[in-house]
């Protein structure tokens, strides 16, 4: 029978399913600042940190965990000043030190820019190929971990001349992983070759690469590769297993909005290289930028569990001495210290794992945690135009400008493609669900806009109409027959009941266009007017029963909505992303998913109650099995 049990206040499974929280003396907690620290260091080219605390003479000291969020609140002010004062203090190239193999005519066609070259005393030697001259260069070099000697591999993208080297390093490396954090093309410019085949196999040079598995998430893809050297004289030809994970989450302008997705990224990859491997191969596209920042981070976090400080400018300092330029791109320099100061004041306390649930004493704590992520009211522009604002049903709730829902302007009419919701993300896709308030009865045209507009098959209606003698949300469908909403008419085919929800299978037709579609409402009745509902069982039911119906209608958005569509939104959002993880890797992480759901939509999940409500219906769901194999 499979048990989540407590752990340290949060919740464990027996055997195999893992809190991502740290705690007890194996790896502790830290704080969310502390990871920003090292995102906004690693982006501003002031990462040197030495594996053991340096000389205390330094102008930039290894920093104490305890003292972070003060150090950032002082390095923040007047606009990052003294984080711009630290990152041009930090050396571009901190010794004297030759270039001589990558600058040789014959491998200047290996090399993808010509200022970013692998110093020789540090590159990685290919095995020369017999005949071919200069055949043991590739744009690799060796970098030093936190405390692990030559634990990476910075390589450039390869290009299509040298993807048969890449996997030859490979192969010659014993690499069992590779990350990757470009994508092939940004800015409509290649940054690197696809080196691996979509399926199948194919042979790159000597080394045979098969594709075993593929699994896309919201942030990163991971690619199984079985590699295989042909033509080997002893016959033997053995294999490896080679797996890839790929970041694609990093926007073509600027830094990710929020670093959930490679703090997550990056605790993956952490937990997943066996020990017996060889060196992780990591690559952007001039494999300095975006690499350097994920080697560092990795060695920060470490740092942190050893020795409970942080040192950035240190540490960059170091493997700036192994990869020229390594943390230093032009994005970093314009962008990186806005937009990850940004990040900082959004996440500023918090733990990197899941919370703890403490069901007593600690609804405090866990509520200051959960209200700490500041409202960006100055990213409400749309939402609080004086045009709009009675399209709001509450004000406090109005969606960001970078992931509102946009409908299409209606001709000669100003100020027509707004209507409160947000795109959220899933756990396999971006833009999953559509988080929208109830619809106000003047708004009702605009909700059916939306759902035509984007193609949403499945809404997901969380509250009744009326709630303590309130109305919680217009009767946007009709009682029976057909009711026209502008250009749009919506006609109710069928209504059925079942245990604490009822179906309703609607055809909406856009008369404009002349086009009809089938679209499923879940009207969830679970939910008391106060409180939580008594059992996860129903929440289980219509997550399962909408999941069923995407499979068969397509996966656009599903829209969700409550009243003010944050609460019993944000919820179910939650969930269906908590449980789709627990299935697929057995990682439960309430904690994460709830803080990446309040950057995308204020006030997502609302309460205590509705947190803790989240592991009760994991728990009930994860206890309906006998065996987990079952569920996964």
């Amino acid at each position: 029978m499979l048990r989540l049990v407590k752990c340290s206040g949060s919740l464990h499974r027996g055997e195999g399913l893992r809190c991502s929280c740290y705690h007890g003396n194996d790896r502790p907690a830290f704080s969310r600042r502390t990871f920003f620290y090292l995102c906004i260091n690693v982006h501003f080219d002031l990462v040197p940190l030495l594996a053991r605390s340096p000389s205390t003479n330094r102008k930039y000291p290894p920093l104490p965990v305890d003292k972070l969020e003060e150090e950032m609140n002082r390095r923040m002010a007047d606009d990052n000043k003294l984080f711009r004062e630290e990152f041009n203090s930090l050396p571009v190239c901190p010794i004297q030190a030759s270039c001589d193999a990558a600058s040789k005519e014959e491998n200047k066609e290996k090399n993808r820019y010509v200022n970013i070259l692998p110093y020789d005393h540090s590159r990685v030697h290919l095995s020369s190929l017999e005949g071919v001259p200069d055949s043991d260069f590739i744009n690799a070099s060796f970098i030093n971990g936190y405390q692990e000697k030559n634990k990476f591999i910075a390589a450039q993208g390869p290009k299509e001349e040298t993807v048969n080297d890449f996997w030859r390093m490979i192969w010659e490396q014993n690499t069992a992983t590779i990350v990757m954090v470009t994508n092939l093309k940004e800015r409509k410019e290649c940054k690197c070759a696809q080196y691996w085949p979509d399926q199948g196999c194919w042979t790159y040079g000597n080394i045979r690469v098969s594709v075993e598995d593929t699994m896309v998430l919201v942030d990163y893809t991971i690619r199984k590769f079985c590699i295989q050297q042909v033509g080997d004289v002893s016959g033997k030809k053995p294999q490896r297993l080679v797996t890839q994970f790929h970041f694609t989450s990093w926007p073509d302008f600027g830094v990710p909005f929020t670093p959930i997705g490679m703090l997550k990224f990056l605790k993956k990859v952490k937990n997943y290289n066996p020990q017996y491997a060889g060196a992780i191969v990591v690559h952007c596209s001039a494999g300095v930028g975006r690499t350097g920042t994920f080697i560092v981070i990795d060695a920060m976090l470490d740092m942190m569990n050893t020795e409970r400080k942080v040192d950035v400018f240190g540490f960059v300092t170091r493997i700036r001495a192994q990869r020229c330029q390594m943390v230093q791109t032009d994005v970093s320099r314009r962008s990186g210290p806005r937009s990850l100061s940004l990040a900082l004041r959004v996440h500023l306390p918090g733990v990197a794992g899941a919370l703890p649930v403490r069901r007593h004493g600690a609804g405090g704590d866990l509520s200051g945690k959960l209200t700490s992520i500041k409202i960006q009211n100055d990213k409400m522009r749309t939402g609080n135009l004086p045009a709009n604002m009675k399209k709001n049903r509450v004000l406090q709730i109005i969606p960001y400008e970078f992931n509102r829902v946009i409908i299409p302007v209606k001709r000669g009419e100003e100020n027509t493609d707004y209507v409160n919701a947000s795109f959220i993300d899933g756990y396999r896709q971006k833009d999953s669900y559509m988080a929208s308030q109830g619809p106000l009865q003047h708004t009702i045209e605009d909700f059916w806009r939306m759902i035509w507009e984007w193609r949403s098959c499945s809404i997901v209606m969380l509250t009744e109409l009326e709630e303590r003698g309130q109305e919680k949300c217009a009767q946007y469908w009709p009682g029976d027959g057909a009711v026209v909403y502008g250009d749009v008419s919506v006609e109710i085919k069928r209504e059925e009941e079942s245990e604490s929800y009822t179906v309703r299978d609607l055809l909406v037709t856009n008369n404009r266009e002349n086009k009809a579609r089938a679209v499923r409402q879940f009207h969830f009745h679970g939910w008391p007017e106060v409180g939580i509902p008594a059992d996860g069982k129903g929440m289980i039911n219509i997550i399962a029963a909408v999941q069923k119906q995407q499979q068969q209608s397509g996966n656009h958005p599903i829209t969700v909505h409550c009243s003010a569509g944050a609460g019993r939104t944000g919820t179910f959002c939650a969930l269906s992303t908590v449980l789709e993880r627990v299935k697929a890797e057995g990682i439960l992480d309430v904690f994460q998913t709830v803080k990446s759901l309040r950057l995308q939509r204020p006030h997502m999940v609302q309460t205590l109650e509705q947190y803790e409500f989240c592991y009760k219906v994991v728990q009930e769901y994860i206890d309906a099995f006998s065996d987990y194999a079952n569920f996964k």
